[in-house]
């Protein structure tokens, strides 16, 4: 019998907790869950938000991070959330319930306008250097970055996982890739957190 270890890494945010378990979790996309309604069709994410302090769960290509609430204490809820992930790996249990949808494209922003057919070129420069440049770096602190859309040279994005209600997102916004985005496509004039 093969000894699974899931190895855990810290993120930017220190109410999440990266793990992987050296294996794909999800095969294409990536998963949110912010409320443990939401993590109904997932029988671990349902679970992880079971342990009680969980309030977010993240599944990225090769790990999933975990977000515990404000005032809990990662020296508590750790070893729960470990014994939950190996239970769930080992048992090759599947990570979402029959008939539901596994990666979710997310619904537009009701207060975002839609893009403009006229930005389609800037808009799809935007995408690509999101997908190529900003996503990895991201996915590598337990987090993803979504285009949720381009209106008079402002970028609209959505963090998720690790990225959610990070001390550093804001930063990471202004200083990193909204410096990368306006140098590579001069119409971008400011980056937002949606």
């Amino acid at each position: 019998m093969a000894v699974m270890l899931i190895e855990t890494e810290t993120t930017p945010n220190p109410a999440t907790l990266k793990f992987l378990p050296g294996r794909t979790v999800m095969d294409d996309g990536t998963r949110d869950f912010a409320t443990p309604e939401e993590a109904e069709v997932s029988p671990l994410a349902e679970a992880l938000f079971g342990l009680g302090d969980v309030t977010g769960v993240f599944f990225g290509r090769d790990f999933v991070s975990v977000t515990i609430a404000p005032g809990a204490d990662w020296r508590d809820a750790k070893p729960d959330v470990l014994a939950t992930l190996l239970d769930h790996f080992t048992a090759h249990m599947p990570l979402f319930r029959q008939g539901s949808a596994g990666f979710s494209v997310p619904a537009p922003e009701a207060d975002l306008p839609a893009d403009d057919p006229a930005d389609a070129e800037i808009v799809a420069q935007i995408r690509e250097l999101i997908d190529t440049r900003v996503r990895p770096a991201v996915a590598n602190d337990g987090g993803d970055i979504v285009y949720r859309g381009f209106d008079k040279g402002k970028v609209y994005l959505k963090m998720q996982g690790a990225c959610a209600g990070c001390p550093s997102s804001s930063a990471t916004l202004k200083n990193g890739i909204e410096q990368l985005l306006r140098y590579y496509v001069p119409e971008v004039t400011e980056v937002r957190a949606v």
